[in-house]
């Protein structure tokens, strides 16, 4: 799932205040020759956390495309996030890229104090869009779903249970749609969240590791990691007690083998890649949002390599087959996933 990046690049003050590398040069920048050029804002540092790193990759793949110059800005708070992009705004690059909600109130001023500057703004949008923002979302909660009808096929104890790094809105997306898809196959499972919060919640594994503990105390064999950065807490406390889990995002089955039965991909970097590519080639503004129709998210259990994946789901082909037919039922309209952002 989600979430945050930040690079420091116009005076020394603003240098000071962001988390990370230099604003020209080093590891966080690639000089281009034709003077386009892409800056990359995280609301957290980027470390182990594979939303991140999906976000740095697609800027990264797109900067190659287009041979543009790269350079990473990641925050550590709401402080850092608007002077790393007041910092970018001045550095005047082709097109200034925030992820996640984190970026939904700076960009719904910022963008309209500078009409000239391109932005983009991946995996959410600022309410009152601006022309020169341009956002890419995803249906996160129609994958939700599909690992949820994995889970309510697979769990024993007939309880399930979620670790996600906040009590939110969009995180809800994962939550009530996994317990929702394990219900369509189970209708007496019992699901219950619980929240990493905190003062990291979305890189802190100690306090997910925590939560997945009480979640399995209470009787849940099965648990969806969305946690970020936090997500290993959570395959360590099911690895310890035979339990399994789901991660998020990316493949995230190698780290912990044998301990995670799937994971709710996004497609974070393949978005973001196209996006960037339109801005540059003069289409600018609009939101695109990527679902299963459009290849945006989805489980390993659809992906070809499922069986060379490590996640434990290969192992069951009864599973992968009704997985795929209600993602067939999704894309048909015989089946509506409910998005909690919506109700």
């Amino acid at each position: 799932m989600r979430i945050t990046p930040v690079l420091a690049v116009a005076t020394a003050l603003l240098s000071l205040t962001a988390c990370g590398g230099g604003g020209t040069g080093g590891p966080n920048a690639s000089a281009a020759p034709d003077g386009k050029s892409i800056i990359l804002i995280t609301p957290n540092p980027v470390g182990t956390n594979s939303f991140l790193q999906l976000g740095v990759k697609g800027a990264e793949a797109a900067a190659k495309e287009i041979g543009a110059s790269f350079k990473l800005y990641e925050s550590k708070d709401p402080t850092s996030i608007a002077q790393n992009v007041d910092a970018a705004v001045r550095a005047k690059p082709t097109v200034i890229v925030g992820i996640s909600f984190s970026f939904d109130d700076v960009f719904t001023t910022v963008p309209k104090q500078h009409p000239q500057q391109q932005f983009l703004q991946v995996d959410s949008c600022a309410k009152e869009q601006a022309p020169n923002l341009a956002c890419v979302s995803f249906k996160e909660h129609e994958a939700a779903y599909l690992a949820g009808v994995e889970a309510g096929l697979l769990t024993k104890s007939g309880k399930i249970g979620v670790v996600a790094a906040l009590d939110t809105p969009f995180i809800h997306r994962w939550i009530e749609p996994f317990f929702a898809g394990a219900a369509s196959v189970k209708p007496d499972v019992a699901g219950t969240p619980l929240y990493v919060g905190g003062n990291n919640p979305f890189s802190d594994p100690a306090r997910a590791k925590s939560q997945a503990q009480t979640l399995t105390d209470r009787g849940a064999d099965i648990t969806l990691a969305a946690a970020s950065a936090g997500n290993q807490g959570v395959f360590e406390a099911v690895a310890a007690t035979g339990a399994k889990a789901f991660g998020v995002d990316v493949n995230q089955c190698g780290q912990s083998a044998g301990n995670v039965v799937d994971n709710v991909l996004k497609h974070v970097d393949v978005a973001e890649l196209a996006a960037i590519k339109e801005i540059v080639s003069g289409k600018t503004g609009g939101v695109k949002v990527y679902g299963l129709a459009e290849g945006g998210v989805g489980v390993g259990a659809l992906s070809a390599d499922v069986a060379s994946s490590g996640c434990t789901v290969a192992a069951s082909p009864d599973v992968i087959t009704k997985v795929k037919q209600v993602r067939d039922d999704i894309l048909a309209g015989k089946v509506t996933v409910a998005d909690p952002l919506q109700s």
